[in-house]
């Protein structure tokens, strides 16, 4: 069974950073390109960022270019999403994604 559980979540003031993490099992996750999505109140879901199955190819959607960076640990099968130079826009439950499943996601709130 694929189980995807997403943390590092928080209320952070605006400009602040944080880490998301995202631990993946029930699958071979080096194998399995992956995704960072959010929601934000009241809208449907935004691709936020893509990364290949061994990291070296990454994109991004514009409204986050230049402030978000993916990457992932194939050993510890673990997704990241760090996010700096945050914005009251951003404010939203960010989850991560392999194919169409998702975790439970974890809750950004960018706010002074």
């Amino acid at each position: 069974e694929v189980q995807l559980v997403e943390s590092g979540g928080g209320l952070v003031q605006p400009g602040g950073s944080l880490r998301l993490s995202c631990a993946a099992s029930g699958f071979t996750f080096s194998n399995y390109l992956m995704k960072w999505v959010r929601q934000a109140p009241g809208k449907g879901l935004e691709w936020v960022s893509t990364i290949n199955r061994n990291g070296g190819f990454t994109t991004y959607a514009d409204s986050v270019k230049g402030r978000f960076t993916i990457s992932r640990d194939n050993a510890k099968n673990t997704l990241y999403l760090q996010m700096n130079s945050l914005k009251p826009e951003d404010t939203a439950m960010y989850y991560c994604s392999k194919d169409e499943v998702k975790g439970q996601g974890t809750q950004v709130t960018v706010s002074s």
